[in-house]
């Protein structure tokens, strides 16, 4: 009876000290953003996570924790050509995030740098294919088919590229004063057009006016009182000279000093 009891005891000395030889590395934890790729025998094994799990002892293991949740990438590309030939420097940010875990543990040695490294060869790629203008004024459109090429070219990976922002595009100082001084002489030129336009729009209507004039004595002469009314309004103190031919015509020969109106032949 005594030789059983001895042999229980250490039995079960042997069993609590196997569970704490085990249980460290049988336990893991994972928090709610975080997945576990699971490897048994070097194969795949599973996905785990969020929460407690347990693994099978030398058999299983877990080389790989995985963040699903955004990631935000800022990006610079330094000194680039664009097709025109200005050198810019451009800063953007990527937004990304693991959607398959095994695919981002398995498929590529280090999915972070994949991705960083794709966005930064797309982003130079699209300055070296894009007229500085067009840069400067089609950041939505060049967002947009980032972030298209770079979900493209991560998708085997398990990674998916929400959106590509770009913040700032740095261009030197030199074309910076020769893209102003082009946008005020563009802008001096598109006025001149438009006064020139108006020049021809008022010659246009004098010149209908006086095709109506010459048609029309009595039309003429009420212009010329018109005229002359709105100048006296001006004040008492004022001296208009009017060529007597122009009073005859209007009938007005007789009034030649009313309100300071003076005729001279």
């Amino acid at each position: 009876m005594a030789i059983l009891l001895a042999l229980l005891i250490a039995a079960a000395i042997v069993f609590a000290l196997a569970l704490l030889v085990l249980l460290p590395n049988s336990v893991r934890i994972c928090a709610e953003w975080e997945r576990k790729v699971v490897l048994r025998l070097g194969r795949f094994g599973a996905v785990r996570g969020p929460g407690l799990f347990l693994l099978l002892p030398f058999v299983e293991r877990t080389p790989f924790t995985i963040d699903l949740r955004v990631m935000t990438s800022p990006l610079r590309a330094e000194q680039t050509l664009t097709k025109d030939g200005a050198s810019v420097s451009v800063d953007m940010i990527v937004f990304w995030a693991v959607v398959n875990a095994e695919w981002a543990a398995l498929r590529v040695a280090d999915y972070k740098a994949a991705v960083l490294g794709g966005a930064q060869a797309a982003l130079r790629d699209v300055i070296g294919r894009t007229n500085l203008a067009a840069l400067l004024s089609d950041r939505q459109a060049i967002d947009a088919y980032l972030a298209h090429t770079l979900d493209l070219q991560t998708e085997p990976w398990g990674v998916k590229v929400g959106s590509v922002q770009i913040r700032d595009i740095q261009i030197p100082v030199s074309l910076t004063d020769a893209m102003s001084r082009y946008a005020q002489a563009e802008r001096e030129s598109a006025a001149r057009v438009l006064l020139a336009a108006s020049e021809k729009t008022i010659a246009q209507n004098f010149a209908d006016a006086a095709k109506i004039y010459e048609s029309d004595r009595n039309g003429l002469q009420l212009r010329g009182m018109n005229m002359l009314y709105e100048v006296m309004k001006a004040g008492s103190g004022t001296v208009i000279l009017v060529p007597s031919s122009a009073l005859d015509a209007m009938n007005l020969g007789g009034l030649v000093s009313l309100n300071g109106v003076g005729a001279h032949p």
